[in-house]
Order: structure tokens, then sequence, then C-alpha cells
């Protein structure tokens, strides 16, 4: 049985086993706001379209990324100071009171202005939260039983953009920029809600006298620094998302358009890839606990490498499409097993931190993956340059693999732990022992198809 979480009042806030019903409201507000996101997102940059083409586009991702990446640094060192109920509470209520007023300045004007103080707002909000929001798991669900709550999370990652995406597009064609706005200000609500029941019981942690926040802020950091299991998963994590990131962001277009597909190749592709990554979510909800987290992590993340390098080489949009659900199938089980190893080899006093640092590896990835393959693939071509990000994946694996080598510190583990427990916390086999340790999980805040 694990003992109550610092961040709980009591044992009933964390269970020996599993807490389903904290469970279900925190996947179902996450469902609701995340839908509200999605929607608003895509009725936001088809107004920015409208008000000054692409310029107005990329002031509002800038707005949006630059605050949300710069506040994760200090969003885990806040989480572990004052408590995940402390900032989620706060940073929620904020959110909708900025989408509300936006709602309101936008309903009697169409400058950009409003939309890009929303967005810079919004994105500090969401950037101080993110860390917060992934020390919640592990407080509702024993390691044994944290695969599968997080891939029933994952599958909430998974629907919400396949369902907000046109709804936003439905709101702007029957309404203006103003009706998202609300809409999504009222699934934050919903999300409040959730939130008030399901940290009900977390207490702020005790103070550490003479620790600034500044100091603080670079836990994570140090973290990776001290624990070579962490470092491993981070490397794991990175370079998937620096492997997978240009070829979905990119090179897919690129590459339909150089063999005359026509676009519609591309939307069949990237549903084959959601799909396959949601059917093993919703998978892994059931059976994540059943299947090797050796399976999960190492052959999934080898099995991710290889697609990535045979979808630059299929020569139809069926085989295309056919490895792309391969790919998603794979990735549904690698990125919740790569995201909670990482959570439960943390310390629990700096889990926020840790989350933050996590988080900088996936969003940080996307524009370098961006910048640096497409220059590659300026001088080689599109294929080549597809085949060095999928030689580039196959890191992930092998960091992975040297993560499992290193057992988690003794502090992080229970101590009343059975070894068949200790197993099922993630933690490696001892030397001679031929079944890799069961532990799995989900992506709280991830941006790469890769990683979630």
């Amino acid at each position: 049985m694990t003992e109550p979480g610092r961040y709980s009042m009591d044992s009933s806030a964390r269970p020996a086993t599993l807490h389903w019903g904290k469970v279900g409201s925190l996947v179902g507000g996450q469902a609701a706001v995340q839908l509200g996101s999605f929607a608003l997102l895509i009725a936001m940059n088809w107004t920015a379209v409208q008000i000054g083409g692409t310029g107005a586009v990329t002031l509002l991702m800038l707005a949006a990324t630059v605050p949300r990446a710069l506040m994760l640094v200090f969003g885990g060192a806040v989480a572990d100071v004052l408590g995940p109920r402390w900032v989620l509470l706060r940073t929620t209520t904020a959110r909708v009171a900025v989408l509300a007023a936006g709602a309101v300045i936008t309903a009697s004007t169409e400058l950009l202005w409003p939309l890009a103080l929303v967005a810079l707002v919004e994105g500090a909000l969401l950037g101080l939260a993110g860390p917060a929001s992934g020390v919640l798991m592990p407080q509702l669900a024993a390691p044994e039983h944290l695969a599968r709550a997080n891939s029933l999370y994952a599958m909430v990652l998974r629907i919400a953009p396949i369902l907000g995406a046109p709804a936003g597009a439905w709101l702007i064609t029957v309404g203006e920029l103003w009706v998202a706005l609300a809409v999504a200000a009222v699934t934050g609500l919903v999300w409040l809600g959730c939130l008030l029941y399901v940290t009900h019981g977390f207490r702020r942690p005790d103070p550490e006298p003479g620790v600034s926040m500044v100091k603080r802020s670079g836990d994570g950091f140090r973290l990776l620094a001290r624990h070579p299991r962490l470092r491993w998963m981070f490397v794991a994590s990175f370079c998937l998302d620096l492997a997978f990131g240009w070829p979905a962001e990119v090179a897919l277009p690129l590459l339909v358009d150089e063999r005359g597909w026509g676009v519609g190749a591309v939307g069949v592709v990237l549903a084959a890839f959601s799909v396959g990554a949601l059917g093993s979510s919703a998978l892994g909800a059931v059976l994540a606990h059943r299947i090797s987290l050796f399976v999960r992590l190492v052959v999934s993340g080898a099995g991710l490498a290889v697609g990535i390098l045979v979808m630059a080489l299929m020569p139809s949009v069926v085989s295309l499409t056919v490895v792309a659900a391969l790919v998603g199938l794979l990735s549904g089980l690698n990125g919740p097993a790569l995201v909670t190893v990482y959570q439960q080899a943390a310390p629990e006093d700096r889990m926020g931190a840790a989350m933050s640092t996590l988080s900088l590896a996936g969003i940080g990835t996307a524009p370098l993956s961006i910048a640096v393959f497409s220059s590659l693939a300026l001088v080689l071509g599109v294929q080549t340059t597809w085949l060095i990000c999928g030689t580039v994946a196959f890191v992930s694996p092998v960091a992975a693999l040297l993560a499992l080598r290193h057992p988690v510190p003794a502090e992080q583990a229970p101590a009343e732990e059975a070894p068949a427990d200790a197993a099922a916390a993630g933690q490696a086999p001892a030397e001679g022992t031929p079944a890799a340790a069961d532990a799995s999980g989900a992506v709280l805040v991830s941006p790469s198809p890769a990683s979630v």
C-alpha cells in the first residue's frame, strides 16, 4: 500500500488502488476543456488569417507559445512550493476570466490586438498550470494502476483535436470569434468544477525556509543532472519528438505534393495515425498493466523509428496510410509508458519541476525540428531528410533501455512495497531477472504526436 501523497491531507486522497471517481472527473474535465481549447485555436487562427494573413497568424502563435514555454520553467517550482490545487484553481479561474473578457471585447471589434493579448495571457497561464496538471494522476492511482488510468487520460488527448477542430470551424461559421471564446470559457468552468472535486483534500506542501522561487525554478534541470533514469528518459522523449515533428508538420504535405497524390492524402494519413493511437490508448486503459514495460517502452520505440523510416519509402497512399496507422498504434503505447516512468522516477516533492522539464522537451522540439530538418531538406531533399529523422528516432529506444538499467532511487519507492509491487512501480529488475518492470501512464502535457 502506498503512503499518502505529499499534496494530500489524508490517505483517502491517494488510495492504495485506484480512485475511479476522481480519475473519471479528471478525465471528463480535461475532455471538456480540451475540446473548447482546440475549437478556440481553430477559430482564432481563422480570424487572424482574415485580419492580417500569415503575419497575423505568426504573431498569434508566438504570443501563445513563447510565454507558455517561459512560464513552464517557473510552473514546476510553483506547483512544488504551493501545491497543485492552489496553482490549478487560480490559473483556471484566471483563464476563464480572460476568455470571458475576450469574448466581450471581440464582440464589438475586429482588431488583432485583443486576440494577441488573449493568446499571450492564456499561454502564460497554461504554462504555469501545466506541471501542476502532471502531478495529479500519480496522486489518484497507485503505481501498479497508473498505466490504465493514464491510458484513459491519453484517449482524451487524442479525441479532443479530432472533435475540437471541426467544432471550432463550425462555431466560426455560424457565429463569430466571441462565440468560440465564450464556449471555451464555459468549458473552462466545467474543468474548474472538476478540479474542485479532484483536488479536494490536497494540502499545500510544508515550506522550505531559505529557498527562493527563482532557485527552485532550476530544480528540473538539477534532477536531470542527479538522476540517470530521469536523464535518459528525457533524452528518449526529446529525440522522439525531434524526429517526429518535421515529418508530421512539414514533410508529409511536401511528400504528398511531390508524388502528386492530392491534398486529401494528407488528411487520410493523419486520420489513420490518430485512429491507431486512439485504439492503442483504449487498449492501454484496459490492459496496459498486463503488457511488459519493455514492450511498451523499448519495443514500441524501436517500432516507431522503423515506422518513420518506412513512411518515407511508401509508394502509394494506401501503403503510407497503413504504416501511419501502425505508427499511431505504437505511439499510443510508447508515450504513456515514457511519461509515467518519468513520473515514477521523479522525487515526489519535485514532481512539478520534473514535469516542467519534460514539457519543455516536447514544446521546445517542435520549432527546433522544423528549423533543423527544413534546412536539411533544402539541400538533401524531402525523402532523404525524412530518413534522417527516422535514424534520429532510434536514439529514443536506446535511451529508454539505458534508463531502465538504472533503478528508481530508494527514496522514491514506498518502503513497504513488496518486490512485485516495486516492479509494477517501474523500477528496473535486478540483475538476472528476465522480465522488465511493468509500468505505464499517459502524456499530460505533450504537443507532439510522437510522444502522446
